[in-house]
């Protein structure tokens, strides 16, 4: 296993010598190291006794568990193509200009898609919609796009861990073996402080972009202008956001949710703004192009179609193929035993978990299998130290799900890559740094385990329980075996 992790990072190194910055920026092709490194990883398993067909089989199993999400992203794809031809999001972005200075703009933004993103529970439909318009008003106003994004990531993901419509936050709790109301309420206890903490470090980046001189509100202005001149604003406009966030608030199911939202913004584009019917069909596949004439909107807004994803669904079905030799080979579960030979107690054993989510993401590139191995694998320690399972559940999204989005060939992170168009990390800044809470959690996680803050212990009467439930389970897989 070692091996072949050492491989990866090394074709990445060589990757990162041959593109330099466009490597740095999340443009370099980062399919072929993960495709050299799943090749390694199969000839290892096959010189370990592994047949390659029952490694096939593995990664067809790991391409389907994310073949939902790439749909998702080809849907949004759509969306967003024809939200701007609509004037959708040049409607967003003109109004968030009016009522939003860089002073408080970065904690704003936070809060805005903390709300978006926990009545959706989806980072990737908060990002995909009110995200891209407020990278378009952070551009007016002057505000870095790493900081933008970095907001952005951070009020995207509060959701998807916090929310009960998340199916992370479902899975978690399934996996751990607790239920989904006192998984939330648990996780409280340390995303509170982990917002808190980050709304205040956006504050005072706040207070640094407004006295930057980037800021120039005459640049404001011309956008403003162009808005005006290239699209007809109006707050009717702002109806199909409005309509797809109830939808997914209903639980609707996302996929025709969104392209509710694709048919509602290309009615739109076609009463508000004039656009032919025959014009759609190159819009929603190759993107919307802008000929405003200023440069940055043109550069905002030429983007979406269905096709501008292509390369993330590649990247996602490479990282799937890599993932997907390590799980069936077994060397995850290798490094599962490893690990919990160095656990000491309860903080060890937090730590342990939060680290393993943490490569997991690094290693699978998956969001779900940073929760579902790490639980597999640690459940019946958390249980053995009378720790109830909710502890498990919070320690998988605590660094399972908000830090998927901080490595640049993960699922998630190649998503926001995509929809903000900066990467997490490289040469020049990323918005890694600047996803406040998505670094924060993880830590007060951890400290949480050392100090026993909220560690909830199981009862007598729940810990004979669950060693009755596992003897069961161990009876029936005996038989199964004897079958």
């Amino acid at each position: 296993m070692l091996f072949t992790i050492l491989i990866l990072c090394y074709s990445l190194n060589i990757l990162a010598m041959l593109f330099g910055d466009a490597f740095a920026c999340g443009y370099g092709e980062l399919h072929i190291p993960l495709i050299i490194s799943a090749c390694v990883a199969s000839l290892v398993a096959i010189a370990n006794g592994y047949k390659w067909s029952f490694l096939e089989q593995g990664i067809i199993a790991s391409i389907n568990r994310s073949m939902q999400a790439m749909l998702i992203l080809l849907v949004v794809g759509l969306l967003i193509g024809s939200w701007i031809a609509a004037g959708v999001v040049p409607a967003m972005i003109y109004y968030g200009l009016m009522i939003l200075s860089p002073g408080v703009f970065l904690a704003a933004a936070c809060i805005m898609c903390c709300i978006v993103s926990l009545a959706t529970g989806s980072s990737w439909t908060t990002a995909g919609t009110v995200g891209i318009a407020l990278v378009g008003v952070g551009q007016g106003l002057g505000v870095d796009l790493a900081m933008t994004a970095g907001a952005i990531v951070s009020g995207a993901y509060f959701g998807d861990k916090m929310s009960p419509l998340s199916d992370t936050t479902n899975l978690a709790p399934a996996v751990a073996g607790s239920t989904l109301f006192n998984h939330v309420r648990h996780m409280v206890y340390t995303v509170t402080p982990s917002l808190l903490i980050a709304l205040i470090l956006y504050a005072i980046l706040g207070m640094g972009q407004s006295k930057s001189s980037n800021v120039n509100m005459s640049t404001v202005q011309t956008i403003m202008d162009g808005m005006t001149d290239n699209f007809n604003i109006s707050p009717l406009l702002l109806i199909p956001p409005v309509v797809v966030i109830i939808i997914v608030a209903l639980k609707l199911p996302a996929i025709p949710g969104l392209l509710g939202g694709v048919l509602l913004g290309c009615i739109m584009g076609s009463l508000m703004q004039g656009v032919a019917l025959a014009d759609w069909f190159g819009i929603v596949h190759y993107g919307y192009v802008s000929e405003t004439g200023i440069e940055s909107i043109d550069t905002l807004l030429s983007r979406g179609g269905m096709d501008s994803f292509l390369w993330t669904v590649n990247l996602i079905i490479c990282a799937m193929c890599f993932g997907g030799v390590m799980d069936a080979s077994g060397m995850l579960a290798t490094l599962a035993e490893a690990l919990l030979k160095v656990v000491k107690g309860t903080g060890s054993l937090v730590t342990v978990t939060i680290f393993s989510c943490i490569f997991m993401n690094i290693i699978a590139a998956d969001q779900y299998l940073s929760i579902i191995l790490p639980g597999r694998m640690y459940k019946e320690a958390f249980e053995d130290r009378h720790l109830d399972n909710r502890n498990l559940s919070r320690c998988l999204e605590d660094a399972g799900t908000l830090t998927s989005c901080l490595v640049p060939w993960n699922t998630c992170g190649a998503t926001m890559t995509t929809l903000l168009g900066v990467a997490p990390w490289g040469h020049g800044g990323g918005y890694g740094r600047y996803a406040f809470l998505n670094l924060i959690n993880p830590v007060v996680s951890i400290i949480y385990g050392f100090t026993g803050f909220t560690m909830m212990k199981m009862t007598d009467e729940q810990y004979a329980k669950v060693m009755e439930e596992r003897e069961a389970t161990r009876l029936e897989a005996l038989k199964v075996l004897e079958a």
